[in-house]
């Protein structure tokens, strides 16, 4: 597949989520619940500058209809790139799904699905491209 190369600021972006998670992982470790490695991406994604929406909302265009109730993002970052948390045992494939149709309906080139509970962080790291 050929993907239109990505910005300096999304390939920048996408180096800060990988840190932030190596360094979340290797502190804390795995085990903990979701929102735990969420609010702390959070926190040195921002620390890093970068503005973190949590549990963002965005809405569904369909048949000339929107739908507010449509996508929920773990995290965007600057506008430009999401991050999608897990910590469980073994990655479902509709969660990759999930991640691919949020990059389609967004317009948005760079996401991550991030698993902590693994016991190498990148055994946990997938990117994603639109």
């Amino acid at each position: 597949m050929t993907y239109l190369p990505l910005s300096e600021k999304e390939e920048m972006i996408g180096k800060a989520v990988v840190h932030a998670a190596y360094q979340i992982h290797s502190e804390l470790g795995p085990g903990l619940l979701e929102k735990v490695y969420e609010a702390c991406m959070a926190h040195l994604l921002r620390k890093a500058g970068h503005e973190v929406k949590r549990q963002e909302y965005l809405p569904i265009h369909f048949d000339g209809l929107i739908f507010d109730e449509g996508l929920r993002l773990d995290l965007l970052v600057d506008d430009l790139v999401i991050v999608e948390l897990k910590a469980v045992y073994e990655l479902n494939p509709v969660w990759v799904a999930q991640i691919i149709s949020h990059l389609k309906l967004t317009d948005l080139s760079l996401g991550y699905l991030i698993n902590f509970n693994v016991p190498l962080i990148k055994k946990g790291i997938r990117r994603f491209r639109n």
